[in-house]
């Protein structure tokens, strides 16, 4: 009997949020509010990523003598 081998597949993408324009008589608020918000927690995402990886302290090695 085999064994089901998983390979290991690559994170997808980072999400991306493609604008269009098209002309009407009045702007869809409730799309550009979602797009603004989706933009703006995207970006405090990443903020806080780095802010995180910046205070997380670096590991050292200790330095242990053996004989």
């Amino acid at each position: 009997m085999t064994k089901n081998i998983r390979k290991h597949h690559p994170q997808p993408p980072e999400r991306r949020i493609i604008v269009e324009g098209v002309q009407r008589e009045r702007p869809d608020l409730r799309k550009l509010s979602r797009a603004a918000i989706a933009l703006a927690q995207a970006e405090a995402e990443r903020e806080a990523q780095a802010q995180h990886r910046a205070s997380r302290p670096t590991r050292q090695r200790e330095a242990t003598d053996r004989e």
